[in-house]
């Protein structure tokens, strides 16, 4: 097994609604927030996490397949392919291939597969975004309120805010994808991506949060967003309802 190059792919996260990434803070500050988003300690400007969109879009390629349930809920690992049904072998391995997978006792399929080739990075908010704020004197967050309703009395119970990024917000996103021995994972990948346009991103995605678009996405310098845009998730060559 050779490592043949390694390509970057680049483009934009665009928010189409408000996202929340939690940052970890368990102190709630007078005048702050139930639920702060996660924040560079630096600039205090929110952010991506690579780790929220390599989880996140490697789960979804799980549940795409069908595996989930013969991991039982755990990452899929290289001891778990020969439970796979055929027509599922192929496209585990290609996942495998992309995300690396925990060390177990079948060595030689790990082998096989080898390291995982993707490397996420945190994604920084685009600053020509943060000066439009900037100008319109808008804050870079905003404070959700919520609660829930007492269905007899018609009454709000357990107020909550939350912050989030606002839609409009765009991130700069970048991930780098080592090859060896020339094969083609790109589609796997796409696919990823694409799931994680129809599904979201972050907490609270059943109640509208998280809804993203990645746009001019390029490998090294070539135009890859018309094969995103034309990505079919088709699952019935894997046997999935």
């Amino acid at each position: 097994m050779q490592l043949t190059k390694i390509q970057k792919i680049t483009g934009q996260i665009e928010l189409l609604s408000g996202l929340h990434i939690g940052g970890g803070d368990t102190e709630i500050h007078i005048g702050g927030t139930d639920n702060p988003v996660i924040k560079n300690p630096i600039t205090q400007q929110p952010y991506i996490p690579g780790s929220s969109i390599k989880g996140k879009m490697r789960s979804l390629l799980e549940w795409q397949l069908g595996v989930v349930g013969i991991t039982d809920g755990k990452p899929l690992g290289f001891g778990h392919i020969e439970k796979l049904t055929e027509a599922q072998q192929e496209p585990a391995k290609a996942i495998l291939k992309l995300f690396g997978g925990a060390p177990d006792k079948a060595e030689a399929i790990a082998a096989a597969i080898g390291p995982g080739r993707l490397a996420f990075w945190d994604c920084e908010l685009d600053q020509s975004w943060v000066e439009e704020m900037d100008k319109k004197n808008l804050l870079l967050t905003e404070v959700k309120m919520e609660n829930s309703i007492d269905r007899i009395r018609g009454t709000a119970e357990h107020p909550r805010n939350t912050e989030r990024v606002p839609a409009t917000a765009r991130f700069n996103f970048n991930l780098t994808l080592k090859v060896h021995d020339n094969e083609n994972l790109l589609d796997t990948l796409l696919t990823g991506l694409k799931l994680l346009e129809l599904t979201g991103l972050g907490g609270s995605g059943s109640r509208g949060y998280g809804k993203i678009a990645f746009t001019g996405l390029k490998l090294d310098d070539v135009n890859i967003q018309e094969k995103l845009e034309n990505i079919t998730l088709n699952t019935s060559a894997t046997g999935v309802a």
